[in-house]
């Protein structure tokens, strides 16, 4: 199930694999399926609208529109979902925070990630680091010439050429730079993975509409 587990002092997290289908909220077992496996009792999800609004929860169930979900509640597990956009896992060990975040091409240019640490800063966080996972690579990311210039004018460090010489961009690439340029400590463990090239995941690029999701998840635990 789990491609990846790590952790950052009280905090857990992880990445699933295409072993598990998290397309949609409603397919609660799966939900279950994670849940136990990470040892929580509920998982926390939101409705992703590829925007940059930044959501913090405290119980399960209410699934919020958004993009970025934040928690300080001991125990309650958070679950982004992802099939070539960039999933992100954000830890605020000293603080006791914890966020995942989704940034598809317009979460990157509409900013959601710099919106998700700007809310943790707020409530007080100085060291921030983030899991950045498997997503799309700038040389599968195919885009009009136009929409891959507005993407590279946004974030410059997502300009990209895929491996057949057309206009791309690199939102792994960009979802990175938006990280290091507000001082978060980044484990890129997506860097050498493409969703569309690996089919341990899903990708959306690869198998259109009926594709399933994989995510990221994130905990975080009580202090010893």
């Amino acid at each position: 199930m789990f491609f990846l587990r790590d952790e950052c002092g009280p905090i857990e997290l992880a990445f699933t694999d295409r072993s598990i289908d998290l397309s949609t909220a409603a397919v609660d077992h799966t939900l279950a399926d994670v849940a136990r496996a990470a040892g929580v009792d509920s998982v926390a999800t939101m409705h992703q609208v590829h925007g940059n609004d930044v959501a913090w929860v405290d119980v399960a169930g209410t699934q919020p529109a958004a993009d970025a979900l934040l928690t300080d509640v001991v125990g309650l597990g958070l679950l982004v979902r992802v099939a070539d956009c960039v999933p992100v896992v954000l830890a605020v060990p000293d603080e006791q925070l914890v966020g995942v975040v989704h940034s598809g091409r317009q979460g990157l240019m509409s900013g959601v990630v710099p919106a998700a640490i700007d809310a943790v800063r707020e409530h007080g966080a100085t060291r921030v680091e983030a899991w950045v996972g498997p997503r799309v690579c700038g040389r599968c990311y195919e885009l009009p010439a136009d929409l891959a210039e507005d993407v590279a004018a946004a974030v410059p460090e997502s300009r990209s050429t895929t491996s057949w010489g057309t206009p791309a961009a690199d939102i792994g690439a960009g979802v990175v730079a938006q990280l290091a340029a507000r001082d978060v400590i980044v484990h890129d463990v997506g860097a050498d993975l493409c969703t569309v090239e690996d089919e341990r995941f899903f990708s959306y690029r690869r198998e259109g509409d009926g594709s399933g999701r994989f995510a990221a998840f994130a905990v975080l635990r009580a202090s010893a």
